[in-house]
């Protein structure tokens, strides 16, 4: 359990006394060696029945050995020290530690210091004490973050919030800020991607041309994964994140048979989104930008230079003109009765077929 309190030794006095009435010991991280001892004589006078033991870097080695050695053996049930514990340290009957001006110390030394208690089973307890003074904005998003991130596992999560707290910086510099927190972590590395593709192809990165993020399909159905089928809301978006990156209709199939031999047969708006997905992946590769479809009709909108039969879409509407009616230069319409979803996923997909030009189709079949 992460704690974060402004300095009191009323609380320190109360963490310490917990910690050894219950036989354990206690780090008292003070990470400034020229007042080390003078942390350690007020432990002393705060609670006069601790044995106090100081370790840092500056020591002597053999002296340092002893140290760490006797508070190991719980001779000393009290460690005042530096940030050299940071590592390589395993000490089971240590489970509360103290941490002066946390709000100095990184979000990945931090995890690295609270990871110095709790290494049995006992419930350890971490303290991060800040100055009455007010702390930095970036301090109180790295100490937020350290609360936060109490389960196991939390190491990639803190690594992910540091990132965002400090930017990525630059590619090729060393440079350490940015402005990823304003974009967030997702979109700047598909923003990344693109300009490094675009070099790659020997072009100059276009910053104002909007991300493709592929076609947009509304069938106004319900297109999710329920909560009563998958209540875990993390597993949820990973699943919806694998949905949306799968590369093509057999990627689709092949993640339905892993979520049906997970969680069990599909409920119906899952096989929905299942089907919109296969949808998107069709309309990206012919170049349409959007697919509307209700009760009554809908319709279909192409990029500017879109991959499709233009001879067939011609026909279409030649031939079938009670039903299909070009909206301007880069939209079709249809007006048709399609009452439930079946009817919609039918139709749409038959009109895609269409569409497609017999490269593509051979290519798919």
């Amino acid at each position: 359990k992460t704690f974060v309190r402004r300095y009191d030794s009323a609380l320190i006095k109360e963490a310490i006394q917990r910690e050894i009435l219950r036989g354990g010991q206690v780090y008292f991280l003070h990470n400034d060696v020229k007042t080390i001892e003078r942390t350690a004589t007020a432990l002393r006078e705060m609670l006069p029945e601790l044995r106090v033991g100081i370790g840092h870097g500056q020591m002597r080695e053999r002296d340092l050995e002893q140290v760490m050695s006797d508070f190991y053996h719980q001779r000393h049930n009290v460690l005042v020290c530096s940030t050299i514990i940071e590592t390589g340290i395993d000490v089971p009957n240590a489970n509360t530690i103290i941490i002066e001006r946390a709000d100095k110390f990184g979000l990945a030394q931090l995890h690295q210091l609270r990871g110095r208690v709790g290494r049995s089973h006992h419930q350890a307890y971490a303290y991060l004490l800040t100055p009455e003074s007010a702390v930095s904005a970036d301090a109180e998003k790295r100490l937020e973050a350290i609360c936060l991130a109490e389960d196991l596992g939390a190491g990639f999560t803190l690594a992910t919030h540091d990132l965002e707290i400090r930017g990525a910086g630059e590619l090729l510099g060393e440079e350490q800020s940015g402005q990823i927190n304003s974009i967030g972590f997702t979109l700047y590395m598909e923003m990344l991607e693109r300009a490094v593709n675009a070099i790659r192809a020997g072009k100059t990165p276009n910053i104002e041309e909007p991300l493709d993020h592929g076609a947009e399909v509304n069938l106004r159905l319900p297109a999710l994964i329920p909560e009563n089928y998958l209540p875990d809301v993390q597993t949820r978006l990973i699943l919806y994140k694998r949905i949306a990156n799968a590369a093509d209709e057999e990627g689709l199939r092949e993640l339905q048979v892993e979520m049906i031999d997970r969680f069990g047969l599909l409920p119906d708006q899952l096989k929905n989104l299942m089907r919109v997905t296969a949808i998107k992946q069709r309309a990206q590769q012919l170049g349409i930008r959007k697919i509307e479809a209700g009760s009554i009709g809908g319709k279909i909108e192409f990029e500017q230079h879109p991959n499709i039969d233009a001879i067939a879409l011609v026909k279409l509407v030649q031939t079938k003109s009670a039903v299909y009616r070009l909206a301007g230069a880069a939209a079709l319409s249809f007006k048709t009765e399609l009452e439930n979803s079946e009817q919609r996923f039918q139709f749409i997909e038959r009109l895609l077929d269409t569409l497609t030009p017999a490269n593509l189709a051979r290519r798919s079949a």
